[in-house]
């Protein structure tokens, strides 16, 4: 379990990210065509993997437009922005802030998701949301960078997780 704070008070995370060498965890989460998605999906690709609390937040929207812009010139690189938010509500997103290099998924139909990265919030406001965090995975799914932001409201150390991309 990770601590974490939310506008200076703790929370709690559900467990602790992978480990750097480790295999990631597969998972089965939903895209905005309502399809299932998992790792099998971007094989062969480098994986930045945006777990954001919801795109409905300032912080979550900037992260996801800003990864969707950096990415934009990177070969082999795809960036999955994690949420818990409805798939419909993620294709809004990415349509009106024009995000193409992102693939908005969702914990809709399975939470092992949130589980199996110990990114799930369990107690405090956001109690059943994830918390922000940044997962790296080269191209066979090996685990290359984490980051567990430790105060929900700001964002990823975004020149580390694109240098492990690299």
């Amino acid at each position: 379990m990770a601590t974490i704070t939310l506008h200076g008070n703790a929370i709690h995370t559900s467990g602790n990210l992978p480990g750097v060498g480790s295999t990631a965890p597969d998972f089965v989460l939903t895209k905005g065509d309502l399809s299932d998605a998992s790792l099998k999906d971007f094989a062969g690709k480098k994986k930045i993997l945006n777990i954001v609390p919801s795109l409905d937040t300032s912080v979550c929207a900037l992260s996801a437009k800003r990864f969707d812009a950096e990415v934009k010139n990177l070969s082999n690189v795809v960036v999955l922005n994690v949420s818990a938010d409805l798939p419909f509500a993620q294709s809004r997103f990415c349509k009106e802030a024009d995000a193409v290099n992102i693939v908005p998924l969702s914990e809709l139909r399975n939470r092992n998701f949130s589980r199996d990265y110990g990114v799930g919030i369990v107690d405090g406001p956001m109690a059943g949301l994830m918390s922000r965090a940044v997962v790296v995975l080269d191209a066979e799914n090996k685990v290359v960078y984490t980051e567990q932001v430790p105060e929900i409201g700001k964002e990823p150390d975004y020149q580390k997780a694109l240098a492990a991309v690299k």
